[in-house]
C-alpha cells in the first residue's frame, strides 16, 4: 500500500463549467475529461488519498508582479489595476522564487467548487491542497519544457491562458477573452508575432485537452502541438 500512495498523483482542474482530473499512477497515466459540477459528490477517485494533489482554477483575475513590488497590503490595488474586482471577490498572492515575481490573483471564478474540492481530495497525511490559479501552474511548468521556446496555453470557458518564456526569460503571462478556438489562435499567433517568434520552430503545450480538429490546426503551423 505505501508504495502506491507514493506514486499516485492527482491533478484537478476547475472551471465555471465544471472540472476535469488526471491521475498519475505507477508509471501510467489517465484523465476524465471534462466534467459537469453536479457530478462531483458521486466522482470515486475524489473519495481516496493521493501522494500529491494539486488544484488549479481558471481565473483571469490574476496579475504577475516582481517580488520587489509586491507586499500583502497593496495586493488588492495591485489586482485592480489591471483587472475589475467585483465587491466580495477575495484577493491573495503566491510567491514565484525562481521567477522572481508574485501572482497576485482572485479565485472567485469557480471558488465554490474549488473549495468543496479542496475539502473532499486530501493527501495521504490528510493535508488539504488550497486551489491556485491555473497560470501559477502554467508558469511552474517552464521549468520542465526542454525546448528553448516555451509556449504553454489553456483554454476553457472563453478565455485563453497563455504564457510565453525564451530560455529563463519570461516573455509574456496574460490572458484573452477568445469566444472560440479561432479567436484563441489568432490571440497566439498575436502573441508571437508581437515578440518575433517563429511557430514553425516551436512547440505549443496545452495543458486543457484539445479535440481533433482544433489539434490538427495547431499543427498546421507549429512544429509540435503537446497535451499535458
Amino acid at each position: 500500500m505505501t508504495m502506491k500512495h507514493n506514486t499516485d498523483r492527482i491533478s484537478i482542474q476547475v472551471g465555471l463549467s465544471g472540472y476535469s482530473f488526471k491521475i498519475e499512477a505507477d508509471g501510467q497515466e489517465r484523465s476524465s475529461g471534462w466534467m459537469s459540477a453536479d457530478k462531483i459528490f458521486t466522482t470515486s477517485e475524489f473519495q481516496k488519498k493521493y501522494s500529491e494533489v494539486e488544484i488549479s482554477v481558471f481565473t483571469p483575475k490574476c496579475t504577475l508582479v516582481p517580488a520587489q513590488f509586491h507586499s500583502p497590503e497593496v495586493s488588492a490595488g495591485l489586482l485592480a489595476d489591471v483587472v475589475r474586482l467585483d465587491e466580495g471577490d477575495t484577493v491573495s498572492y503566491v510567491e514565484l522564487p525562481d521567477l522572481g515575481s508574485v501572482l497576485v490573483y482572485s479565485n472567485i471564478i469557480g471558488e465554490t467548487l474549488s473549495k468543496v474540492i479542496s475539502e473532499t481530495v486530501m493527501t495521504v497525511d490528510g493535508m488539504k491542497t488550497p486551489p491556485l490559479p491555473e497560470i501559477y501552474y502554467m508558469l511552474k511548468s517552464l521549468s520542465d519544457l526542454e525546448e528553448y521556446n516555451k509556449i504553454v496555453a489553456s483554454y476553457v470557458d472563453g478565455v485563453l491562458y497563455l504564457v510565453i518564456a525564451q530560455g529563463r526569460t519570461l516573455l509574456l503571462c496574460n490572458t484573452y477573452k477568445a469566444p472560440d478556438f479561432t479567436t484563441a489562435e489568432y490571440f497566439i499567433f498575436l502573441a508571437m508575432k508581437k515578440l518575433q517568434l517563429n511557430p514553425e520552430m516551436s512547440t505549443i503545450t496545452f495543458r486543457t485537452p484539445l479535440d481533433e480538429e482544433e489539434e490538427m490546426s495547431l499543427y498546421r503551423y507549429f512544429k509540435n502541438v503537446d497535451i499535458i
